[in-house]
């Protein structure tokens, strides 16, 4: 994907809003429901499943975008009581005047964490932020392919790129072994996608794959585990 694609804002079925890539027929999230599909996918099959959170969960996000998945994972984590290092790749990021309109803050708990929502997005690159007690944040300008990750660091990947008929590139093995090579033990890798392509890529890495329903409008999704 390159900066020479017009963007705009969509409203989808559940009332949230997404990003429509325009004349590419690809957008930021689903358009039967962003946050339902959001929790769906990232929190409920992610951040809620996984079976230890005493301690800091080192999360790892591709493809920052919106912002939706940082801000219902900051939520989640408040109501919780756990404790969330959050990285983020995004190396096209939203315009101010497009996640300024963005409907997330006012739809969810009452606009209580619009500040944390505008914190997302303007907070400086390439440094930990710590948006609350309990929850840094950390966005670098840099894809997959370019970004320094470390080994064994994250439990949870978010794995929220466009999808491989548009970036095809983001969902080769290649770079899901680089992803593989960063998490922990018994991490998680979560995504919307549940292409045959991607689960024998993934499963070249030494994932195991499990296939789990999908949110509203896909009949599954993705998830995947480091033995």
């Amino acid at each position: 994907m390159g900066k020479g694609f017009q963007r705009r804002i969509i409203k989808t079925d559940d009332g949230s809003h997404s990003l429509e890539l325009v004349g590419q027929g690809e957008h930021y999230h689903s358009t039967f429901g962003a946050v339902q599909e959001s929790r769906h996918v990232f929190i409920q099959r992610g951040l809620l499943s996984l079976p230890h959170k005493e301690t800091p969960i080192h999360i790892l996000e591709v493809g920052f975008g919106t912002g939706l998945n940082a801000l219902l994972t900051f939520i989640e984590s408040q109501n919780q009581g756990i404790q969330v290092h959050y990285f983020t790749l995004e190396p096209f990021p939203l315009e101010r005047e497009e996640y300024e309109v963005l409907n997330y803050p006012q739809i969810l708990e009452q606009g209580k964490y619009a500040a944390c929502f505008e914190a997302f997005h303007q907070c400086e690159w390439d440094k930990p932020v710590e948006i609350a007690k309990g929850f840094s944040f950390h966005k670098t300008r840099y894809g997959l392919k370019e970004a320094k990750l470390s080994s064994g660091f994250f439990d949870l990947v978010y794995f929220d790129a466009f999808g491989p008929d548009t970036q095809p590139e983001l969902w080769e093995q290649a770079l899901f072994e680089k992803v593989f090579n960063a998490m922990h033990s018994a991490g998680v890798l979560v995504t919307y996608c549940a292409k045959g392509m991607v689960k024998r890529a993934l499963r070249a890495c030494g994932f195991t794959i499990e296939r789990l329903p999908g949110p509203p409008g896909k009949r599954e999704m993705t998830r995947a585990v480091k033995p």
